[in-house]
């Protein structure tokens, strides 16, 4: 399938190849070439895998998905107090719905951008919520917050999507250019007091990662405007340039400018 995507099809090369030009990730002619067979895999894998989802037993999620540092949550939930926890489309981001219910005792909470097809949308939020998650439409974001005010929750929210609008972002330095960044983590952060985590997800071999989580703000409040984002926007930036074929580079990072 990853040979059909990248040889025959050509799915979104050029969207990838522009990607890859509008960064610093530095590379030869020949070794852009290896590159791009190494991001065809990553993205081939997330597609089968996403299917495999619709079947995946607790049993495997727990051992194919694993958070090893549970251990960390566990202060802020004895106090009662609500994460958000955010991260990248980077490696298998999806199964994090799956997953993370079955690993905390929080509460959770993944928001999501629903499908214009009514049945593929429905089969979805099952599929994702069948472990416990609850799915909120990103339109619905501030009411969620709200409906959720007073339940220990982990809000999980994949933040390196390029915005709807250039004047609502936060423009960091990401990846040698300066790139527009979702304001909403943040907002609903500093809104509601809530601190935030970043998770790095690693594969550690084929079908199979671990989650780490570490944290970008504690006290929301005391953060310059921007701060968190950019935190964030680091933590991720750190993770990609380890390895930045396992990045979705098919998405349209870069289409908004200042």
């Amino acid at each position: 399938m990853s040979f059909i995507l990248f040889r025959v099809m050509g799915y979104r090369k050029p969207v990838i190849l522009d990607n890859l030009s509008k960064s610093d990730i530095s590379v030869s002619t020949k070794e852009r070439d290896v590159l791009l067979g190494k991001i065809y895999k990553n993205l081939t894998d997330i597609i089968i895998e996403g299917i495999k989802s619709f079947t995946m037993s607790r049993q495997q999620i727990l051992r194919r998905h694993k958070l090893i540092n549970p251990e960390l949550v566990e202060p802020y939930f004895k106090s009662g107090k609500s994460l958000i926890i955010v991260t990248g489309h980077y490696c298998n981001w999806e199964w994090g719905s799956l997953s993370a219910g079955l690993q905390t005792p929080y509460n959770i909470v993944a928001f999501y951008k629903p499908m214009s097809n009514r049945w593929v949308d429905r089969f979805m939020r099952w599929s994702r919520s069948r472990y416990g998650t609850t799915l909120a439409p990103i339109y619905e974001t501030t009411k969620t917050f709200e409906n959720f005010k007073n339940t220990p929750t982990i809000f999980l929210m994949a933040a390196d999507q390029s915005p709807a609008k250039a004047d609502k972002a936060y423009w960091i330095d990401f990846l040698g250019r300066k790139t527009a960044f979702l304001h909403g983590p943040e907002k609903h952060a500093r809104i509601n007091n809530i601190d935030v985590m970043f998770v790095e997800i690693q594969r550690i071999k084929r079908g199979k990662y671990e989650m780490t989580l570490s944290l970008v703000a504690e006290n929301p409040g005391k953060f310059a405007d921007g701060e968190i984002t950019s935190g964030y926007a680091k933590k991720l930036e750190s993770v990609i340039r380890a390895n930045p074929a396992n990045w979705l580079w098919s998405h349209r990072r870069w289409k908004l400018t200042r």
